[in-house]
């Protein structure tokens, strides 16, 4: 193949909903490392965690494409959305590089996915065959992976801000304004997401 393969980071999450903590971190890594661009992947199912937390696949996808449509550095993916369930990155990376010959694809992760990345499915493949950008967060501990030649770790600025959090505000009826990017405050206070 002739040309240069496009660096793209992967930033897979449930974004439920996303946050002004994620679009840091994606705009961090768009800009401020040798990535062309970051695709936000949003897993319809992640095996780690519970499923009846989620809101509706689409209804999480629109708040991404809400929250990063006027940045060109970023984009939305819902590759995993038609896959089968639930979702395994090492299978969707396969997927990815079928579909986009043209990318090379990077994973995003914090310390804290990296420090349980042993318990993902063939996570020495994703070490063997791909690299792995990782923003750390100090409280969790990774020393075996300093080293490693497939990741490289980046000191990005961090809000301490979960979706978990955003959640039990919405359902308290507490303002989330500044908590998520104003498209998506405004999409909040009009649909009943999240609301009881």
């Amino acid at each position: 193949m002739q040309g240069r393969l496009l660096k793209t980071g992967l930033f897979f999450g449930s974004f439920n909903p996303i946050h002004v903590g994620h679009l840091i971190i994606a705009n961090f890594m768009a800009t401020q490392t040798d990535l062309n661009q970051v695709w936000l992947v949003v897993s319809p199912h992640n095996p780690l965690k519970k499923r009846e937390t989620l809101a509706p696949d689409f209804d999480r996808l629109h708040l991404v494409q809400l929250a990063i449509e006027d940045n060109p550095n970023l984009r939305v993916s819902n590759i995993e959305f038609g896959l089968p369930k639930p979702s395994y990155t090492v299978d969707t990376l396969a997927h990815l590089k079928d579909k986009f010959p043209d990318r090379e694809f990077v994973l995003i992760m914090g310390s804290d996915n990296l420090a349980s990345l042993h318990k993902w499915k063939n996570y020495e493949v994703l070490l063997e065959y791909y690299q792995i950008y990782v923003y750390n967060r100090p409280e969790y501990k990774v020393e075996q992976y300093i080293n490693h030649p497939a990741v490289r770790f980046f000191e990005s600025p961090q809000m301490y801000i979960s979706s978990s959090y955003i959640r039990n505000c919405i359902q308290k009826q507490y303002s989330v304004r500044y908590l998520v990017s104003e498209p998506v405050f405004r999409e909040l206070s009009v649909t009943r997401l999240y609301q009881k």
